[in-house]
């Protein structure tokens, strides 16, 4: 059987079409288009509306920003996290947690609260903090932010509450 499944290409082939690669099986093509192109967008800009941003979507965006900095623990203070354990265990996480935002019609102004892990620098984290959280208010919402206030609640150690919060769910 195996002499049945030698290659069958015709000796009079050229050897240009023999050398050939074989073609890459098609992946099928998505059938929306992900990609956030300007292109789309029709060139009348010129269309009567005003679009309104809900103070939830600014700190909505503000909370992921300020999640992704390097040396942020959580955000809120310590009743607003006990209360987003409950949320995260039945899965309705509160991603605006620790954020106080407040918008007007072209800036915006916010207030976080974040715990830092040990031993990151303090400061050089509410830095980044403060940048992250205007550069994404500015580039994903389009409004001027004016001031970003961080508050540094509490510094997590490792170890520290995690071992006694693994011991309280023991008892």
């Amino acid at each position: 059987m195996a002499e049945d499944q030698k290659n069958t290409t015709p000796a009079s082939a050229p050897v240009a079409e023999t050398a050939k690669p074989a073609a890459a099986p098609k992946t099928p093509a998505s059938r929306v288009d992900r990609s956030f192109s300007s292109a789309r967008i029709p060139a009348d800009t010129g269309a009567a509306g005003k679009t309104t941003i809900a103070d939830g979507v600014v700190a909505k965006v503000a909370g992921i920003a300020a999640r992704e900095v390097a040396g942020v623990y959580a955000l809120g203070g310590g009743g607003a996290r006990a209360f987003g354990a409950i949320r995260d265990a039945i899965n309705a996480t509160d991603l605006s947690q620790g954020v106080k935002v407040e918008v007007g019609e072209t800036q915006a102004a916010a207030d976080l609260t974040i715990v830092v892990e040990y031993p990151a620098p303090i400061q050089e984290v509410a830095d980044n903090v403060r940048a992250a959280v205007a550069g994404a208010i500015s580039r994903l919402v389009g409004l001027e932010v004016v001031e970003v206030n961080v508050e540094v609640n509490d510094v997590h150690i490792a170890g520290s509450d995690d071992d006694h919060e693994s011991e309280s769910r023991v008892a």
